[in-house]
Parts: structure tokens; sequence; C-alpha cells
């Protein structure tokens, strides 16, 4: 049970009580006993109390600590040491605790955060079966930038045969340069023995556009030209060496601590638009007892639609995987 609260009350006359975590000059977050956090617009807000002293920036780039108050001609009052300021609910930009960091300069941090992912999988009786796949990523985040190198092996077998044995790397930058707008360069290369693939590089730069920008949801799309370089092990195979095209889809959407995830990639090759790579992945992300560490459920597709001799077009995997992060 809350021993202190804030209280806030919008247009319509509800009065909501808990304690106000953040506020982004859009929204009011409030965190409740009796239903979790609650995003409140602030354009619907018409006062508001707080308990506990706080820094409070107002949109004139104004900042003071101190309490919030409602005043009673519906305006609300800033009181601390330095004084006290008399504004209004959507003059306020944002707010941070006093032990906190002012979430603008924040946001033009750059910071690295990091994971490392890993999933093994077994299977004894009728069939023998053993799988094992680790993967890594680091990543910086900048206020207009971000900037990924990944890695990831998978091998498995099946009764003694090989039928997965993959290895790749590569990075991938992008810059958000204006509002929605956004460029992109990005560079894979690794093998494929089990699809005779004895070394494979796709290098691509194109723009983007974020069709959806939210806090907690963004759906971006790419378009690009790509060049794609494969050497397969059969002489009976035609390796590849053809620019093309570079379409890429990314959505990602935050429910509360869990996290839906969707990549599609399609890569058509100039000399032959019936020559192409598509790859699929989509996974659940919920933490776990330790935040630091993730269960990750996905699956994830790659389909050649020319492969070599003996190999099928489409590649599925299903994953259960246990993920560490840190910054």
């Amino acid at each position: 049970m809350m021993v202190r609260a804030d209280v806030i009350e919008t247009k319509s006359g509800a009065r909501l009580i808990g304690k106000v975590t953040k506020i982004d000059g859009l929204a009011i977050t409030l965190s409740t006993d009796y239903a979790g956090d609650l995003v409140i617009k602030q354009s619907e807000v018409v006062t508001m109390t707080t308990d506990d002293a706080r820094f409070v920036r107002l949109s004139g780039g104004t900042v003071m600590a101190g309490t919030i108050a409602p005043t009673a001609d519906g305006k609300i009052q800033i009181s601390g040491d330095d004084g006290v300021i008399t504004t209004t609910v959507d003059k306020v930009a944002s707010t941070w605790s006093l032990g906190g960091s002012d979430p603008a300069l924040a946001a033009l941090a750059t910071r690295w955060t990091y994971e490392a992912a890993a999933d093994i999988t077994g299977k004894t009786g009728n069939s023998e079966q053993f799988g094992t796949a680790v993967s890594a990523r680091a990543k910086r985040i900048g206020p207009t930038d971000v900037l990924q190198f990944y890695t990831t092996y998978n091998r498995q077998e099946i009764d003694g045969a090989v039928s997965s044995d993959q290895f790749k790397a590569g990075f991938d930058y992008s810059n958000n340069y204006a509002g929605r707008k956004s460029w992109y360069v990005r560079d894979e290369a690794g093998f494929d023995r089990v699809k005779d693939i004895e070394f494979y590089n796709l290098a691509a730069v194109g723009v983007g556009y974020d069709f959806i920008k939210k806090e907690r949801q963004i759906l971006t799309g790419r378009f690009g030209l790509a060049h794609r370089f494969e050497t397969y092990g059969s002489p009976t195979t035609d390796d590849v060496n053809s620019a093309g095209f570079d379409f890429g889809l990314h959505h990602e959407r935050v429910f509360r601590d869990a996290k839906l995830v969707n990549n599609l990639t399609y890569t058509p090759a100039f000399n032959d638009f019936g020559n192409y790579l598509a790859t699929h992945e989509s996974y659940f992300e919920v933490p776990l007892v330790n935040p630091q560490w993730k269960l990750r459920l996905g699956v994830s597709n790659n389909y050649v639609s020319q492969p070599g001799a003996g190999v099928e077009r489409l590649d599925t995997t299903y994953f259960t995987r246990f993920v560490l992060s840190w910054q």
C-alpha cells in the first residue's frame, strides 16, 4: 500500500492517485497499485499534485526543483528553495528525480549495449539429435544514429548427420537525418556448409522511412541497392556475383517488459530477378527473474530461390533462446 501519493485530475473529472514516474510533454505516466502504469494524455490533465520534490523543465527551458501543487484558478505551482513558479500542466516538458539525470541530456548521450545468446537442443531414443546456436551483438546508440555489430553460429546434427552448419557476421549502420527519414549501410558475410555455400557476402546501402515512430512501437521500411556474392563448393552450381535491390521491413512493439520483433528482407539480383534471397525472423522476448536475462521464443526463415544442387529452397528454424544483455 502506498504511503505517499501523487494526484492527477483530468478534464473529464477523474481523480487518479498513484506515483508520477514520467512526464515528457505529451503524456504523464502514473504508477498505481490498482492498475499498474497508466499513461494519460497531458492535454487531458487539468491539474496535478506531487508529494516529492523533483526537477521540472518547462517548455521555455526553465528548470526548477520543487513540488507541484494546484492553484485556485486551475493552474499549478512549482515550489522549491528557489521560490515559486506558476504555470499550467501543458507547459511542463519533462520531470526527473533529484538524484536522476536530465532526460534531455540523456537523449543526447551515446551509449553501448551488449547481448549474448545461446540455445542448446538434444534428443535421444528413436533418433539422436544435438544442436547448439550462439550469437552476440554490440549496439552503439546515439542521438540520431545506431551502429550494430553481430555474429551467429548454428550447428545441428541428427543421427550423426549434419543438418545445419552456418556462420555469419556483419554490421548495420543507420542515421536518422531528418524526422522519419534515414539512410543506412549494411554488410554481412559467412558460410553455410549444408547449403554448399563456401563463402557469401551481401552489402547494401539505401534509405529508410519510419511509417510508425512511437516510444513503444516502430515500423521502418528500407529500400536500397545491394551487391550479392556467393561461391559454391559444387562445380555444377554457378557462383553468384551480381548487383541488386535491397528491401527491408523492421517492426518492434514493446509491451511493458516484453517485446515483439519482426524482421523481413528481400534481395533480388539485377541480372536475374528470379534469383533472390528472402529472410524472415519473428520473436517474442520476456524478462526472467533477473531482468538482464531474457527468454526469446521465435521462428526464422531463410529462402534461396536458386539453391545449390540437392538443397531445399527454404530453411525454417524454431528457437528458444536465453539472452544475457548489459550496458
